[in-house]
């Protein structure tokens, strides 16, 4: 096989999916791959990631030299995934969309609702697929085959093979995805320096897994890169100016640092859109706030790996609890719920005071908490008034060892529960769900507006 040439060109916008047939296939390090290759090659790449998934983004934006962008079908409608998409595919040269578990797996075994294939069709994209071609070669064109005509309306633009033993293995898979008219778009060697490592929520961040970049481009000199965005070329898709933010009208400090780093790229940019000037700050790190800042949100991440440090750190857990007291919107999502509450039990059994804004002590246990919710708000908060029915997402392995008092949401489970949780009361807002305020601008303005 040819290795791929050190340039490309690309008469017109490209972008498709990269899909598997299962989880553990190796999307993630296959996207990043091709983000990274096609960025060597002078593209400018935008990558997007289905689902709510904060983690792979992380290694998608770092081989991108961008952020990495998450449509997720449950939790924006419809009209928001399409324009979120091209508002950030009009901005690049190839957009690279990393799918979820495999190709038709979503909400239902019935149906492929909320799957990757179902984005594919949405945004009209063609997909390419990735087959973990270890132990097998005529199977592959089976497989792949199977998932070609499985789904209507799931146009196949070729096969990506990974964990590939030589050039001798693709061959023989080639010849077999040639019987059923499937082209191979490349391959990526079985390399254990391509895997990315991973812990309790997921890959590690990208920030604290290190990426050997010129032995990525060494094994990426097997994809066929032309082929690939002559297959994929999107000619309709209108060019998109970058986002032009108004001046500022309230300013909103965020924690961000090893402990804190779960956010959406899009959700922050719809809190600037709605005039919020964005401060970082690290709760593990500085000793106070921001000076003049309206509002605290405080996405999730890794308390529990730096509960010590976070909670040796007196003088920023008295600014959060006095902001707090002042009567200033403060937003917790999962790691800054644990974070807000009275203490935080690690899986030791050591116990760390935190902040003591809301009456809550969280502990760290081994099975997780996770899916999709519907939830209705019981109390009026800086996002949304009482009443409104919100979209979320859980995915933890903490706990709260006290019923919630003044409870933020209430929602319906699977099996049938009623489920109230988090708490929502004054300016504060803490709760488990991860929410996503790209899916409706007025979550963005309600906020701005509460911390003006």
């Amino acid at each position: 096989m040819s290795a791929a040439p050190a340039s490309v060109s690309v008469p017109a916008r490209s972008a498709f999916v990269l899909a598997a047939p299962s989880s553990g296939s190796g999307k993630t390090t296959a996207a990043a791959l091709l983000c990274l290759a096609l960025r060597a090659s002078g593209l400018s790449v935008q990558p997007f990631k289905l689902g709510p998934d904060y983690l792979d983004p992380t290694h998608l934006g770092r081989a991108a030299g961008r952020p990495a962008r998450n449509l997720d079908s449950f939790l924006l409608p419809p009209e928001r995934v399409e324009a979120l998409f091209a508002r950030a595919a009009g901005t690049a040269d190839v957009s690279v969309v990393e799918g979820v578990m495999g190709l038709y797996d979503g909400l239902d075994p019935t149906s492929d609702e909320h799957s990757t294939a179902a984005l594919a069709r949405q945004l009209g994209l063609r997909v390419v697929l990735l087959l973990d071609a270890g132990g097998m070669a005529r199977t592959a064109a089976a497989v792949a085959a199977g998932l070609r005509d499985f789904g209507a309306g799931v146009d196949l633009a070729g096969v990506i093979l990974n964990r590939v033993g030589g050039e001798g293995h693709a061959r023989l898979c080639e010849a077999a995805l040639a019987e059923v008219g499937l082209p191979l778009l490349g391959f990526i060697p079985d390399d254990p320096a391509l895997h990315l490592p991973e812990r309790h929520l997921g890959l590690l961040a990208a920030e604290e897994a290190a990426w050997d970049e010129a032995a990525a481009l060494q094994a990426a000199r097997f994809l066929r890169l032309d082929a690939l965005l002559a297959a994929t070329r999107l000619p309709a898709l209108a060019p998109a100016a970058p986002l032009q933010f108004p001046e500022p009208r309230a300013r909103i400090a965020y924690a961000w640092d090893a402990a804190f780093s779960f956010y959406y790229p899009d959700a922050l940019d719809e809190l600037r859109l709605a005039g919020a000037e964005l401060l970082p700050f690290s709760p593990l790190h500085d000793a106070g706030l921001p000076e003049n800042v309206g509002g605290l949100l405080l996405g999730g991440g890794y308390p529990e790996l730096y509960a010590d440090q976070l909670s040796r750190n007196v003088s920023m857990r008295r600014a959060v609890r006095d902001f707090a007291a002042a009567g200033r919107p403060v937003i917790g999502e999962c790691g800054g719920l644990m974070y807000l509450g009275q203490s935080l039990l690690d899986l030791e059994g050591a116990e760390h005071e935190m902040c003591g804004v809301i009456p809550a002590r969280t502990r760290m246990q081994p099975r997780l908490s996770l899916g999709y919710r519907e939830a209705a708000a019981l109390h009026a908060s800086p996002l949304a008034p009482a009443g409104a029915v919100l979209r979320g997402h859980e995915f933890h392995y903490s706990e709260r060892l006290d019923p919630p008092s003044h409870p933020a949401y209430r929602w319906t489970t699977a099996a049938g529960e009623v489920v109230e949780e988090g708490r929502a009361q004054g300016k504060v807002l803490a709760s488990y769900l991860h929410l996503h305020l790209g899916a409706d601008p007025a979550l963005a303005r309600r906020l701005v507006e509460a911390c003006c």
